[in-house]
C-alpha cells in the first residue's frame, strides 16, 4: 500500500513537471510571494518531503491508528478475568466499558487547540507515549482505581489520535482523503482484531495471568513513537506533502500549528452549533461509537455465556473487528465517489439489525454468521471518519468538525455500555441488552442519512 501511494506521488509530480503548467513548488511562490521563482536550494528540500518524509509519514499515520482499539479489546477477551482479579460488579464492569467514550469525549476536545500550539505531529507523539505508559502500569498499579486511572491515561493519548487522524489527512494529503482514510481506517481495524485474536493465547503463552497478557499490548505504541519524532522535531516542515497539496497550503490558512512567523492569519472559528450537518454527523457518531463499544467490552462475554469458549469467543470477537480490515479501505473510497452516502449507510444498518436479530435467537448455531454481520456494520466507524472530511471545505473547518463531532458523538455514547452492564446484571441475561443494540441501530441510519447529504458546515454555520 505505501508503495502504491509512493507510486501515486511520482506519477502526480511527472505530470505537473512534464505538463504545459508551471511546478507545484514555483505556482505557490508565484502566489504567495508575487512572482518569486523557486531557488535551487527549495527544490531539492520540496523533493525531499515528497518522498522519505511523506512515506515516513505514511508509517506514522498506519502505525498511530494501528494503536487507537487495542487498549479496549485487548481488555474485552479478558474482561471476566480482570472481573474477578479485581472484584468488579457488573455495574463496575459496565463502567469501565464506558471510560473510552467518556475519555474520548473529554480530551478530545483539546486536540485542536494542542495542534495549534505544539503542531499536530507533536501531539500524536505524545498520544502515543500516553498509550505506552497506560498500558504498561494498568495492570500492575492495583485496586480498580488505579486500574481505571491508567486505563484513562492511555485513552487520553487514543482521544487527540483519534481527532488528529482526520486532520493530518487533510493536511497533507487533501487530494487523497479517501485513500488515505481508508488506509487508517484499515489499520485501526487491523490492530482491533488482533487484539482481539491474540490476547487469550499470548496470555496463556506467558503463564495463563491477565496481567502480562494486558501488559503485552504496550510494545506496540512504543514502535509507533518512532516515526512521529523527526515531526516534533522539524514543525516548520513544507506543507506539500504531496504535490496536489501544495495550491491548498497557498490558498487556505493552516489551523494546525507548527509552522512559525510566516503562518497566514487564522480564519474566525466556525459557529459550528449552527450546522445542523455537523450535529447530524455528531450523533451518527455517537451512535455508531455506542454500538463499537458496547461490541468490544461486551460481545466476547455475550458468546462466553452462551456457552463458548474463551479462545472462540476471542475469535468470534476478532471476525468482527477483522471485518474492518478490507471494508475501511473500501468503504471511503467509494463514499468520497458519491454524492450522497445514504446508501452505505443503510446497508450498514441493516447488517447490524441482521446480526443482533441472530444473536438474540441463536446465538450459538449462527455465531460465525452473527460475527460477519456485526463486523459490517462496525464499518459504520470509517465512513464517519470520511464524511468528516467531505463535510468541510478547509482544513480549519476539518479540525473543528472532527472535534465537534467526535467528542459530542462520544459523550452520546458514554451510556451504552454502562446501560448494558446494568441490564445484563438485574435480567440475568443477554436478551434486553441485544434488544437495546437493535433498537438504536433505527436511529443511527436516520442520522447517518442526514449527515451524508452534499454539504458543508462552512456554509451551514454562515447561513
Amino acid at each position: 500500500m505505501m508503495g502504491l501511494m509512493a507510486s501515486d506521488e511520482t506519477r502526480t509530480e511527472t505530470r505537473t513537471e512534464a505538463g504545459a503548467q508551471a511546478p507545484a513548488e514555483t505556482r505557490t511562490h508565484a502566489r504567495v510571494d508575487g512572482g518569486a521563482r523557486e531557488t535551487s536550494a527549495e527544490a531539492p528540500a520540496a523533493r525531499a518531503w515528497t518522498t522519505w518524509t511523506t512515506r515516513l509519514l505514511i508509517v506514522g499515520i498506519v502505525l498511530a491508528a494501528m494503536n487507537l482499539r487495542p487498549a479496549i479489546t485487548s481488555l474485552g477477551a479478558l474482561l471476566e478475568e480482570v472481573r474477578d482479579g479485581l472484584g468488579m460488579s457488573g455495574s463496575v464492569a459496565g463502567l469501565l466499558t464506558s471510560v473510552p467514550p467518556l475519555c474520548f469525549a473529554v480530551f478530545g476536545v483539546t486536540a485542536p487547540r494542542l495542534a495549534r500550539r505544539f503542531g499536530p505531529g507533536a501531539v500524536v507523539c505524545a498520544g502515543m507515549v500516553a498509550i505506552t505508559a497506560g498500558l504498561l502500569i494498568r495492570p500492575y498499579v492495583g485496586g480498580t482505581g488505579g486500574f481505571l486511572a491508567a486505563t484513562a491515561l492511555a485513552l487520553m493519548g487514543i482521544a487527540v489520535s483519534n481527532v488528529l487522524m482526520p486532520v493530518i489527512v487533510k493536511r497533507y494529503f487533501p487530494d487523497r482523503v479517501g485513500s488515505m482514510t481508508g488506509l487508517y481506517s484499515m489499520a485501526l481495524a487491523f490492530g482491533t482484531s488482533v487484539a482481539a485474536a491474540a490476547t487469550v493465547p499470548v496470555t496463556n503463552a506467558l503463564g495463563g495471568h491477565w496481567q502480562p497478557g494486558l501488559a503485552v499490548w504496550a510494545v506496540l505504541p512504543a514502535l509507533a513513537v518512532l516515526p512521529w519524532i523527526p515531526f516534533v522535531r522539524n514543525r516548520k516542515a513544507p506543507t506539500s506533502a504531496a504535490p496536489a497539496s501544495t495550491a491548498q497550503a497557498a490558498t487556505s490558512p493552516r489551523p494546525e500549528g507548527g509552522q512559525g512567523a510566516d503562518r497566514p492569519a487564522e480564519q474566525p472559528p466556525l459557529r459550528i452549533t449552527r450546522s445542523r450537518t455537523a450535529w447530524a454527523l455528531a450523533v451518527f457518531f455517537g451512535l455508531q461509537a455506542t454500538a463499537a463499544y458496547i461490541t468490544m467490552g461486551w460481545m466476547a462475554q455475550i458468546f462466553r455465556d452462551s456457552g463458548v469458549s474463551a479462545g472462540t469467543a476471542g475469535l468470534l470477537l476478532a471476525v468482527i473487528m477483522v471485518m474492518g480490515v478490507p471494508l475501511a479501505f473500501v468503504i471511503p473510497r467509494v463514499a468520497t465517489r458519491l454524492p450522497h452516502q445514504a446508501p452505505i449507510v443503510l446497508v450498514l444498518g441493516v447488517c447490524g439489525l441482521a446480526g443482533y436479530a441472530g444473536l438474540y435467537f441463536a446465538p450459538v448455531g449462527g455465531a460465525w454468521a452473527w460475527a460477519l454481520l456485526l463486523g459490517v456494520s462496525n464499518c459504520a466507524f470509517p465512513l464517519a471518519l470520511t464524511m468528516v472530511g467531505m463535510r468541510a471545505r478547509t482544513g480549519a473547518g476539518v479540525a473543528q468538525l472532527s472535534a465537534f463531532a467526535q467528542s459530542t458523538g462520544y459523550l452520546i455514547s458514554i451510556p451504552g455500555p454502562l446501560l448494558v452492564g446494568v441490564l445484563y446484571q438485574h435480567s440475568g441475561g443477554w436478551g434486553l441488552p441485544i434488544a437495546l443494540m437493535s433498537a438504536l441501530m433505527v436511529p443511527q441510519i436516520v442520522v447517518g442519512v442526514l449527515a451524508g447529504r452534499d454539504r458543508t458546515v462552512e456554509d451551514e454555520a454562515a447561513r
